[in-house]
């Protein structure tokens, strides 16, 4: 069993910056952690990626080069730098615990969930 937790969210204006966090605790393993997002009316998106390591990171092309995800196995935490945001990105952001090998950026690739937290992007 995985435990995750978001933090981070808020209201942030058109370009501005967050950072997210995603805090892990009870089984020690798992080979991907991802972030996700959802807005209101719309299908989960898969938004970046990392291995355990933190050597493999995947990222949707929407956001490419604007966010970085990284990890801090010391702590059970992945991070999501968001940058330059955009109202676009208003959503609902959530991380999920992949245990499988390999990578996946489809949703129902992951086995365990946070509840989320929410990001406001105004313009």
């Amino acid at each position: 069993q995985v435990q995750l937790v978001e933090s981070g969210g808020g209201l942030v204006q058109a370009g501005g910056s967050l950072r997210l966090s995603c805090a892990a605790s009870g089984r020690p393993f798992s080979s991907y952690i991802g972030w996700f997002r959802q807005a209101p009316g719309k299908d989960s998106e898969f938004v970046a990626t990392i291995y355990q390591n933190g050597g493999n990171t995947y990222y949707a092309d929407s956001v490419k080069g604007r966010f970085t995800i990284s990890r801090d196995n010391a702590k059970n935490t992945v991070y999501l730098q968001m940058n330059s945001l955009k109202p676009e990105d208003t959503a609902n952001y959530y991380c999920a615990a992949r245990i499988s090998l390999g990578v996946s950026t489809f949703i129902h690739g992951y086995d365990y969930w946070g509840q989320g937290t929410q990001v406001t992007v105004s313009s």
